[in-house]
């Protein structure tokens, strides 16, 4: 059994092909297959607030491409979500109609949903019980925040800043203080606080910083890569450091978002578990389909 996850964001769109593995009462995925195309639809949404022609095309022709390889892979289920971009669009409307005409049903999300979907992906098994957490889920015009102590989801939030945002200078410093601010009371009330980091560029990020999946990087580590990327140019972050050109410009902004969330929240270390929104929709399919079932087994 297949299930599948398109995640149209403001900088890539993605699809996610899983197979799902059931063992008794057990239920979890492994990914098969993820396609990304950078789109970047968030320069249209947050500067024109509508989406171009030609990048509406482009996506009608990705979605035409995605519902192929579904088919080909046999997909039973799939979930597809539009985010910030689409969100502010003035023609997103239209456009899910156009992607609906190429044979995939989209939804647009709102933050606090974006931010709900992410959580169900269990980010909590990668953390211990006994400590507090703040998610942090960067994408390209938005941050979505939730806070977590013993297991438990004590608050969940999404703001307007985002990587594509800041390079196109439509971040707005309210929006910032406000972030700020939701940080410091959320996690005020603990003595310690740890990150837990999700989104293509942390994800780099790691890996840049020579890390294993499972070990986090601290606060110093985080300003020393900073500052050792900003020190490059953006032609010779792609040409010498090899970063995707759809990367290399991103991640600056990106670290940016996470050393203000990291200081303000006090946080000692960040973890990069590498789920995000595709994984939170998986996740949700499950619970849809096959949760029911074994309950009534």
């Amino acid at each position: 059994m297949r299930y599948a996850a398109i995640d149209i964001g403001s900088n890539a769109v993605r699809l996610l092909i899983a197979d799902i593995i059931q063992n008794n009462d057990i239920v979890s995925f492994k990914k098969n297959t993820l396609v990304r195309v950078p789109l970047r639809l968030g320069d249209d949404a947050f500067i024109d607030r509508r989406i171009s022609e030609s990048k509406a095309v482009d996506l009608v022709k990705t979605m035409l491409a995605f519902r192929n390889l579904m088919d080909v892979y046999k997909v039973s289920e799939y979930m597809a979500c539009a985010t910030s971009a689409m969100r502010e669009a003035t023609n997103g409307g239209s456009l899910v109609e156009d992607v609906k005409a190429a044979g995939i049903d989209l939804q647009i999300i709102d933050g606090a949903e974006e931010a709900r979907i992410v959580c169900s992906s269990h980010i909590e098994q990668h953390v211990a019980n006994k400590k507090a957490y703040l998610y942090i889920d960067v994408g390209g015009g938005s941050t979505e925040l939730s806070v977590f102590a013993d297991g438990t989801l004590l608050a969940s939030t999404s703001f307007n800043i985002g990587t594509i945002r800041i390079l196109d200078n439509q971040d707005k410093e309210e929006t910032w203080d406000e972030m700020k601010a939701w940080v410091k009371i959320h996690t005020r009330e603990f003595k310690s606080v740890y990150g837990i980091g999700t989104g293509g560029n942390i994800n780099k990020l790691s890996r840049l910083a020579n890390n294993k999946e499972d070990k986090p990087i601290s606060f110093a580590k985080l300003k020393s890569l900073y500052e050792y990327l900003n020190s490059f140019s953006l032609k010779d972050r792609i040409n010498v450091l090899g970063l995707n050109n759809d990367r290399a410009d991103v991640i600056i902004p990106a670290c940016e978002i996470f050393l203000t969330l990291m200081k303000h929240g006090h946080l000692r270390q960040i973890i990069v578990p590498r789920v995000g929104l595709a994984d939170g929709l998986i996740q949700t399919l499950i619970d849809r389909h096959l949760a029911p079932t074994l309950r009534e087994a």
